[in-house]
């Protein structure tokens, strides 16, 4: 069932409102980037953009539907985890993504982050990104139990989580300086532990 306070629409437009959809995406990506939620309206949108403010309040009825789109938007990019022929090797790759899109400056996903805090249907939808990006993930757990790394019923989310959290706790809560050497370690830590049992049998129901 639809969400009726859902502004965004299951179709994907093409030709000219394909291309407004895009000019007016990256102007809520660059006043997102530049000024945060807080300097986010609809009329910046729109003279950014160089589309009239009717088109925007027509399509997006307000900021939350913009929010909303663009967070869509980015489950919408063809992205693939990364296939080093590893575990070590796939979680390092996958940390050193996150770690860029953390650090540089100004940073889009930690503006949407904050601004998924102002808003429940931004909110909402970046948890739908979060858990395919996920899901989509689980496919380096799979391969790395083919291969005979890892225990057959070890729990990928739960591995996933473990070794990617550092880098939001390291960069987002705490804000530090980035650190080189961080992707590395963090990955190499979760999977020592996922290799030794520690994420095994967590699908399993509790007796």
């Amino acid at each position: 069932m639809t969400d009726p306070q859902d502004t965004t629409s299951d179709r994907r437009p093409g030709g000219r409102t394909a291309r407004v959809r895009a000019q007016v995406l990256d102007a809520v990506r660059a006043e997102l980037a530049e000024s945060g939620h807080e300097g986010l309206t609809m009329e910046g949108v729109a003279t950014r953009a160089g589309v009239h403010r009717a088109t925007v309040y027509r399509r997006w009825r307000d900021v939350a539907g913009l929010l909303v789109d663009v967070i869509d938007a980015a489950g919408e990019v063809d992205w693939q985890p990364p296939d080093t022929g590893s575990l070590r090797g796939d979680l390092t790759a996958l940390n050193q993504e996150i770690q860029e899109s953390l650090v540089v400056r100004p940073s889009l996903p930690l503006a949407l982050m904050a601004a998924s805090f102002q808003s429940e249907q931004a909110a909402r939808a970046q948890t739908r990104l979060w858990a395919d990006r996920y899901a989509q993930c689980e496919i380096l757990v799979e391969r790395a139990v083919d291969r005979g790394e890892l225990p057959e019923d070890t729990d990928a989310r739960s591995l996933l989580i473990a070794a990617t959290a550092p880098l939001y706790h390291e960069l987002v809560l705490l804000r530090a300086e980035p650190d080189a050497q961080l992707p590395k370690r963090a990955a190499e830590a979760a999977a020592l532990a996922a290799a030794a049992g520690a994420f095994a049998g967590r699908n399993e129901e509790s007796p």
